[in-house]
């Protein structure tokens, strides 16, 4: 338990009026009650972690297809439908990158601190 998480635990106890053996016990009471659900929470976050790393795998196999087109333009050839498939890309990049910034904002409570390039990414598209 890092400790972003550690005082999200001791403030929600203190919130609820009980001792942080007291709060924990009875978290882990309630998640054991309903298993099904505690399972299904930790696969949905399991599964976004996953699909963040395949696409991650696949921005860096696109990156090397567009090195690819860049030495065709270089040497004369014609790639007509260039801007839409960058336009693509940037719109997977960003949507990758605003998936990743609420998977961690989740961890932090809502208290992730953006990449620097995360957030120049955010001034790019709000600006």
């Amino acid at each position: 338990m890092n400790e972003a998480e550690f005082k999200r635990f001791t403030d929600a106890a203190a919130q609820c009026k009980l001792s942080n053996a007291a709060f924990l016990a009875y978290a882990v009471d309630k998640a054991a009650r309903d298993l099904t659900r505690t399972a299904a929470e930790i696969a949905t976050e399991r599964e976004a972690i996953e699909e963040l790393f395949a696409a991650r795998r696949h921005l860096g196999r696109i990156h090397g297809l567009f090195n690819q087109v860049a030495k065709a333009l270089n040497s004369g050839a014609d790639a007509p439908h260039l801007d839409a498939a960058a336009e693509a890309v940037r719109s997977a990049a960003r949507r990758m990158e605003d998936a990743a910034d609420a998977l961690l904002a989740r961890y932090d409570g809502g208290a992730a601190e953006r990449s620097p390039a995360s957030t120049s990414a955010a001034a790019r598209r709000s600006g």
